[in-house]
């Protein structure tokens, strides 16, 4: 079995794994407390510190910045920008203005950027939201996962829900051009009646975007010592799936487009930096334990404080000179499918055509035969193309590929193991190790 090359080929654009980043993520560890079901790479620092009062994040805002102005450039400025963590609204209005030039000088910041940042209640006040749109912030993410005080103290979260209202309060006080809003479903002890509670007053606040996600039990976190995944008090597979449909059913009857697997929006409030995840667009990655996609490659960085602080030295004495793993076309056709069955619209034929031959596509068709027949997958057609209930169908036909909203969805890990482990021999072993300049 061939693939065929990533170049640029007759009458095909290049691949747009291989266009320059105009994305960047940058990664704030910082937390007061660690969430139960938190896994990510971050600090922790108590209750009382934050950007203002905190050694530990001046040092790494200064370590951060460091990095960004290491980093080669291309010439086109970024269109999205993203702040997660951790806690991003721990730092100060100078700090992020810090990270915010350096970023500037060093790659631009294209006018009409999305620059995002996650924030949770409790940790900001007007006066810190207010510094941060000045700076051009111009979308929030707010962490809620719950509108029930004791479901908030059973995951380990440090706000309450009169923070939560105090804090949509001053996003609508201020205007901020998008603002998103997240829940978490199947916590333990979280009944039907309690999800659908906060389902409705997720919609009441009327944010621009919601983000829906089922409680996964991770590894070496609280949740995975306290609990066993499906046992009591977690609900079961069945109560969490009635949840997923739920939501499905209120937010879009409320007006938000589904248009990602976990993520709802008002038209034209779609997160654009997240997108370029979805779209397998490349992006930068800053700060510890954060990953970039850059000319079809991937690396990340170490995930403590004091590795993160010697790698970014190590970086500077080579120059910007990174060595990493080169990505296979093999890996290329697998990545557009993982990530981009998790649109609504799905994945074009077109895109797979510059990834795979016709024996590659027609061993695509026959596995995703099963799933077409539950009603999980729908092959769309586009154009003078032939019915999508013809399996043999050739390479050439214009077709769109997607997941069914919600039961294609629901069931989408079942769909994508079936993938990775059909297409799992198409990575190469052996792949070679390449400077990133």
């Amino acid at each position: 079995m061939t693939l065929s090359p990533l170049s640029a080929d007759a009458g095909l654009k290049t691949p747009v794994s291989l266009l320059p980043p105009q994305s960047a993520y940058i990664h704030i560890p910082f937390c007061r407390r660690r969430c139960f079901y938190c896994d990510f790479p971050i600090a922790v620092l108590g209750d009382r510190k934050r950007g203002e009062n905190s050694g530990t994040i001046e040092q790494y805002i200064a370590t951060l910045c460091r990095e960004i102005a290491i980093t080669p450039a291309t010439s086109l400025p970024l269109q999205t920008v993203f702040f997660g963590g951790g806690t991003p609204s721990l730092l100060s209005v100078r700090q992020l203005e810090q990270v915010l030039t350096v970023l500037d000088q060093r790659f631009g910041i294209a006018s009409g950027a999305e620059i995002s940042m996650e924030m949770d209640p409790g940790t900001f006040d007007l006066a810190h939201l207010q510094g941060y749109l000045a700076l051009g912030v111009n979308r929030i993410s707010l962490g809620v996962q719950a509108f029930d005080d004791d479901l908030l103290k059973a995951c380990g979260r440090t706000h309450t829900v009169a923070e939560v209202y105090q804090s949509a309060e001053w996003l609508l006080q201020t205007g901020v051009a998008s603002w998103s809003l997240d829940l978490i479903s199947g916590l333990p002890h979280q009944t039907m009646a309690l999800w659908q509670a906060g389902l409705e007053r997720a919609i009441a606040l009327q944010p621009h975007h919601l983000s829906v996600y089922d409680l996964t039990v991770e590894p070496q976190t609280v949740f995975a010592h306290r609990y066993e995944a499906g046992a009591a008090p977690l609900p079961t597979d069945e109560q969490t799936a009635d949840m997923y449909r739920l939501a499905q059913q209120r937010l879009t009857a409320s007006g938000y487009q589904h248009y990602e697997i976990s993520n709802y929006a008002q038209p034209g409030h779609q997160c654009r930096h997240n997108c370029t995840y979805w779209e397998n667009r490349p992006y930068y990655g800053f700060g510890m334990g954060a990953a970039s996609y850059v000319n079809g490659q991937r690396f990340g960085r170490p995930r403590k404080t004091r590795e993160y602080s010697q790698w970014v030295e190590t970086l500077e004495q080579q120059e910007g000179l990174i060595q990493c793993s080169v990505t296979s076309p093999g890996e290329q056709f697998l990545d557009h499918l993982m990530v981009g069955l998790r649109l609504a619209e799905g994945v074009a034929s077109t895109t797979l055509a510059r990834l795979c031959d016709g024996p590659t596509w027609q061993r695509l068709l026959q596995v995703l035969r099963p799933h077409i027949d539950k009603g999980w997958v729908c092959l769309d057609p586009q154009g003078d193309s032939a019915d999508s209930s013809e399996i043999s169908l050739g390479l050439s036909a214009h077709l769109r590929i997607r997941l069914s909203d919600p039961e294609g969805f629901l069931f989408s890990n079942q769909v994508l193991v079936d993938l990775f482990e059909t297409f799992s021999d198409l990575i190469e072993s052996d792949e070679g190790v390449s400077p990133l300049q």
